[in-house]
């Protein structure tokens, strides 16, 4: 029989792929390619520290185009509102 052929068949076929093992060993694999001294407080703080310098030092431009954003929910507020606090 070939593909030209086959017939389809009248119901669709029940096709369920489990990937529980697989997302286990995933995750045990970025946990020891993080080691044993990762500080996730650390790393969420430094996230912090990049986004105030990545928005500080704005011209009046930028600062037009940030408010904007924020008020279109693109991104989340910072400090007083001023992305150059």
């Amino acid at each position: 029989m070939s593909a030209q052929d086959a017939v389809p068949p009248a119901e669709p076929m029940n096709f369920a792929v489990d990937l529980t093992g697989h997302e286990m060993t995933r995750r045990a694999h970025v946990m020891e390619a993080l080691g044993a001294d990762w500080d996730p407080v650390a790393a969420v703080r430094g996230e912090e520290e990049a986004y105030d310098l990545l928005y500080s030092g704005l011209d009046e431009e930028q600062q037009r185009i940030y408010d904007t954003l924020v008020t279109a929910g693109v991104l989340p507020r910072r400090g007083s509102g001023r992305a150059a606090d």
